[in-house]
């Protein structure tokens, strides 16, 4: 299965202490990086959370967003004494280095991390909702990134069979080109040294000098590999998994192909097919950013 790295899911809940809600949105990235939003009473489960992410993701920028909303938190928080024992000596000794700052208030103390308590009960039973959530919202974005990834595979493989089909329609005019740009040289040399003393060594140095260009401009072996790289496209995009960095190296590869054999070239033919092989091969480029 192809992935893309752009997905997205939403869940949420309501259990006997509050409820809770969990978004999941990733797009391009070139490496895992994951973004936790969340309270922080949560702040607790973020390690196990963002192990949890990283198994079902390998590549790509992921924000994970948690809203938790407590039901009735005085019926149920507790103080922590130890916790405002250490408070009222800070409070104390800010007062006496600092003479005349404003002292910590009620809502002050009540909003600072850890002096009201969940009861242990109540804290495993959120924990125990946050990691269904998170559990089903993984479902969810998988199958997302599933379905844009089966659009993409789709459009690259359309793509393939459009290079494929112009690179069987070069095979013919190649033997052809260069057969008749050698005779083109020919003549030229010909009349070129048409004048000159010994002409049996000429015609032979000449011969020779021919040969070799017209090796040069053969492109036979471009159009083996891009065979062959084409064939290697396929095959990944079959077998699917993180497939988005081999793709991006073969599209380095068929560009350079698709280069040379346009430098190559002594054919209009096959310089316009070399040209339409470029865009279809940066069409692909592009969409496999996309790709985990």
């Amino acid at each position: 299965m192809i992935l893309s790295m752009t997905g997205y899911a939403n869940t949420s809940a309501d259990f006997a202490s509050g409820s809770l809600s969990l978004e999941l949105r990733a797009v391009n990235h070139r490496y895992l990086d994951i973004q936790m939003r969340m309270p922080d009473e949560l702040r607790g489960f973020e390690a196990a959370m963002r192990e949890a992410i990283s198994t079902s993701v390998q590549r790509g920028k992921v924000e994970c967003r948690i809203n938790y909303a407590a039901r009735n938190p005085q019926n149920h928080a507790r103080l922590n004494h130890e916790l405002l024992l250490q408070l009222a000596a800070w409070n104390r000794q800010v007062q006496t280095t600092i003479p005349g700052s404003d002292s910590l208030s009620v809502a002050d103390v009540l909003r600072w991390n850890g002096v009201l308590e969940t009861p242990a009960d109540e804290g495993d039973e959120l924990r125990a909702t946050l990691f269904d959530l998170l559990k089903n919202a993984l479902h969810e974005f998988s199958a997302s990134r599933a379905r844009e990834g089966e659009k993409l595979k789709e459009f690259l493989l359309q793509r393939v069979e459009k290079i494929e089909a112009l690179r069987v329609a070069v095979m013919p005019h190649v033997p052809a080109a260069v057969a008749a740009y050698e005779q083109k040289l020919i003549t030229r040399l010909r009349e070129a040294l048409q004048n000159t003393a010994s002409q049996e060594v000429w015609d032979e140095r000449m011969r020779q000098e021919i040969v070799l260009y017209a090796s040069k401009i053969d492109v036979d072996e471009e159009l083996s590999r891009l065979s062959s790289h084409l064939v290697e496209m396929r095959r990944i995009l079959t077998l699917g998994g993180a497939a988005g960095k081999r793709l991006d190296f073969l599209m380095q590869e068929l560009n350079r192909e698709a280069n040379t054999l346009g430098s190559k070239s002594v054919d209009a033919e096959v310089s316009r097919s070399a040209m339409e092989m470029k865009i279809l091969i940066e069409q692909m480029r592009e969409q496999i950013q996309n790709l985990e």
